[in-house]
This record gives C-alpha cells, sequence and structure tokens, in this order.
C-alpha cells in the first residue's frame, strides 16, 4: 500500500515584518512560539516578497513563478493569467483535500475544495479590541479536525491578519511592550500622521484619541504579533492532540512586511522599503526535515511552491521561475541569486533592483508622498535606508538601472508579454500627473471604508 502524502497546515501571516520577530533576533518577545517550533525544522533567513502588496505576494508564494510569470503586481488584480496553477489546484490534483481559511476571492485564493471566511478586522467584542486570531482558530480547529479524520491528505491555509493595521490585540497584550507615555502634549511625531490626508482618518479611528507618541503604536503591532503567536500555538497543540504532527508539514510565511514609522508609509505596507519586502519563510516536518537550521542564503517568495513539491516528492512537469531551497539544507550548490526585480502596485507604482548593497527605486508615475523619481540606497552603509544618494552616484544609478532593465527585456521576450507594472495604473488607465493629484484623490476612510476596501 502506497504511503499516504503529507499534510500542510499553512500559517500564511498578512504583514508580518521579519525584524520583528524574535525568532529573527528582534528585542521584544514576540514570536516564542513559532521560534520553539521552528527548531523542528528549517528557517530561512533572507527570504524577500520581491512584489508587494498582497495580491502578487501570495500569487509568487502559490504559483513559484515571478510577477511576468503571473501577470499580477497589483493589490487589485483579481485574476492570474490563464494556465497557471496555484498550489491548492496542484494537489487537489495529487489526491488533496484542500481548506481555505480568510482568503476567498482573492486572485491566489482559487482552487480550493472548501473555503471558510471568519470575522473581526476592527474591534469586534466588548472590549473594543479585534480578536483576530481567536476568530480563525475557532474555524480552524473544528476543520483541522475533521480533516484529520479523512482518508485523503489535506492542505489547510490559514489567513493571519493580527499584523495588518488595525493594530488592536486584546489584553494583556495590549500593554506588553509600552508602558511610557502615549499622550505627552510635547511630543509631536504623530500629528504628521493625522495630517496626512489619505491615511489620516483612518490611522486616527483605531489609535486612542490624543495618542501623540508613534513608539506606542509600533508597541501595538507587536503586541498584535504576540497575540497571533499565542494562538498559533494553540493550533499546533491540536496539531500534536490529533496525532498528525509528523504527517504533516508546517508552514510559516508572509506576503510582506510592513511600515511602521517608517519612510513617512504610515502603519501600512507600501513603498520599496526592506521592511516590506523582508518576509519569514519556515518550514517544518518534524522527524522528516533537518531540525533547528538556518539558511542564510537569498530566496524569494517564489521558491515556496516548488520547495514544498520538493520535500513532499511531487515532481510535476511545470515550468517554476522560483527553484526549490532543499539544495541549499543538505548542502548542495545552488546557484545563488543575490540580485532581484522588486515591484509595487499598492498605493505608488514603483519598480526597482536591489542588490546585496544597492537599492534603485524607479518611480512610475508621481506618488503622494511626493518622493523623488529615483531613489538610491547603500544597503551596507545605510540598512535603513534613510539616506537618498541617487544624486551622488549617477554612475550606480545607471548601472543598476541597465541590469534591470535587461532583466525586463529578457523576462517579456521569455513570457511574450509587456511587463505587468507598465500596464497597470493606480488611477484608471492613466497615470498620475502629478504628485499632488495622487494626494487628493486617495483617501481611506475609517475602518469600514478599509474593511469595504480589502474585501474587494
Amino acid at each position: 500500500m502506497a504511503q499516504k502524502k503529507p499534510n500542510i497546515l499553512f500559517f500564511g501571516i498578512d504583514s508580518l515584518r521579519r525584524d520583528h520577530m524574535s525568532h529573527h533576533g528582534y528585542n521584544r518577545l514576540t514570536t516564542p512560539h513559532i521560534s520553539k517550533y521552528a527548531q523542528t525544522g528549517i528557517t530561512f533567513e533572507q527570504c524577500f516578497s520581491a512584489h508587494i502588496p498582497t495580491t502578487p505576494g501570495y500569487a509568487n508564494m502559490m504559483t513559484g513563478r515571478d510577477c511576468f510569470g503571473t501577470d499580477v503586481v497589483a493589490l487589485n488584480q483579481t485574476k492570474i493569467i490563464d494556465g497557471v496553477p496555484v498550489l491548492a489546484e496542484i494537489l487537489r490534483e495529487e489526491g488533496y483535500e484542500t481548506t481555505c481559511v480568510g482568503f476567498e476571492g482573492n486572485a491566489s485564493g482559487r482552487g480550493y475544495d472548501n473555503y471558510i471566511n471568519f470575522p473581526g478586522w476592527g474591534p469586534d467584542r466588548e472590549d473594543g479590541r479585534s480578536h483576530k486570531a481567536e476568530n480563525l482558530n475557532d474555524v480552524s480547529i473544528p476543520e483541522l479536525e475533521r480533516l484529520a479524520k479523512g482518508d485523503k491528505p489535506f492542505f489547510l491555509f490559514m489567513r493571519h491578519m493580527d499584523p495588518h493595521s488595525p493594530y488592536l490585540a486584546p489584553a494583556p497584550y495590549m500593554d506588553m511592550f509600552f508602558q511610557g507615555d502615549a499622550f505627552d502634549p510635547d511630543d509631536d511625531r504623530m500629528q504628521k500622521v493625522y495630517d496626512f490626508k489619505p491615511f489620516g482618518t483612518y490611522i486616527g479611528s483605531w489609535v486612542p484619541k490624543g495618542c501623540t507618541n508613534p513608539d506606542y503604536v509600533i508597541a501595538q503591532y507587536d503586541a498584535a504579533v504576540a497575540y497571533m503567536d499565542s494562538c498559533i500555538q494553540v493550533m499546533l497543540e491540536k496539531l500534536k492532540a490529533l496525532g498528525i504532527e509528523e504527517d504533516t508539514i508546517v508552514v510559516f510565511t508572509s506576503d510582506h512586511g510592513e511600515t511602521l514609522y517608517d519612510h513617512d508609509c504610515y502603519f501600512d505596507h507600501h513603498g520599496l522599503y526592506d521592511c516590506t519586502l523582508t518576509v519569514p519563510l519556515i518550514i517544518c516536518w518534524k522527524n522528516h526535515l533537518p531540525q533547528g537550521v538556518r539558511v542564510k542564503d537569498t530566496c524569494q517568495l517564489k521558491d515556496v511552491t516548488p520547495t514544498l513539491l520538493d520535500i513532499m516528492g511531487i515532481e510535476k512537469d511545470i515550468p517554476f521561475d522560483g527553484r526549490s531551497l532543499m539544495p541549499l539544507v543538505r548542502g548542495e550548490h545552488l546557484e545563488a541569486e543575490p540580485e532581484m526585480y522588486i515591484t509595487e502596485c499598492t498605493w505608488m507604482r514603483k519598480h526597482g533592483w536591489r542588490t546585496p548593497q544597492w537599492k534603485l527605486i524607479v518611480a512610475l508615475e508621481p506618488d503622494f508622498h511626493f518622493k523623488p523619481e529615483i531613489e538610491l540606497y547603500d544597503l551596507i552603509k545605510d540598512p535603513d535606508e534613510n539616506h537618498n544618494v541617487a544624486d551622488e552616484n549617477p554612475e550606480v544609478v545607471e548601472m543598476l538601472r541597465t541590469r534591470m532593465e535587461k532583466f525586463i527585456a529578457k523576462r517579456e521576450q521569455e513570457t511574450g508579454r509587456t511587463a505587468p507594472i507598465f500596464t497597470n495604473f493606480l488611477n484608471g488607465d492613466k497615470p498620475f500627473a502629478s504628485s499632488q493629484e495622487a494626494y487628493d484623490s486617495k483617501f481611506i476612510g475609517g475602518i469600514e471604508e478599509a474593511v469595504s476596501l480589502q474585501k474587494k
């Protein structure tokens, strides 16, 4: 009798910034349970989401393709190009039962047998806080129990939303990382956030009235991560209690990171800075994969699906753009990919080229932050990307731009399609004429409006 294929329990965590995980050295104990479980498997320390935000990030993750292979770069795109299978469809062909929790309707959320949604975005209980992860567990645990009783291997994908704003973790998490003065009248740092028309009303709708200290808001993000981590532990305990832990691959990753008070991109996930590009990738299969391994080589979300299929022993004739990372785990040679093409199409439309030392960002239309058309950062001297050195280094700008354009031309020729960053616009069917036009046109509103926007 053929051995049953392994299950997959997939934690797809929205907006989880890798450098705010204690598992990756952050000074706050935000992810102790994930970190403990990671000791049973492999941590990829330098994983990047090259194409942000959510829709292209998950498209890369679930197809093993880059943005040229999916034809997806924008948040509002509703479809991956025809003929490109997602992981759920690949596994269904292999006899899996597949369930998606909290991601119905997204381009990358297609192909599942079952869809389950859960309530909770903003305040959803009498305490005025968001119990997102508990709400997810309330529907995911019964589903895990049901799937475990079946005779098919299963793929259970769960989209955790806790690190996504609003950051409203319940007590006692809400107070665990901040004991300062959130309402100091002499601290005016939050005022520019409230004055920023596109986001100010939204952020003001969930930040405590009168809050002046952005460190308090950052602490609330960290609290949301810690709260989610504790709820994830409940799922991991259930997996163990069901007796299927050694039959199940467990994955932790994210679609993109998060800007907090960085780069004037307040408490969101736009801007091609590393705070939005750096994501976790942890893959565990107890007593099947090497334990406690940390891989330092650069990888991308496009590598997730090929790596999982390799681990599972599933061979498919699919032309992935990503590749399995298992040779790195086994100590074998795998050609390095230290440079990458990066794109964003959230509230701004930009692309660029990242190397271990340099980050080039090129705006394809004016943005509502009034940022320069060309940005260049020396990631060795300035890892936080605070000093644009494009004017001082025109030869570096030209060198990186040439590499980027050569790569775009190569991928356009290979796919027979124009690079999608050139064919999608934020303003209907034409680019913004000015930053002022972009600024005046964008307004999120309060939490209810944000929920409606996210559902689209």
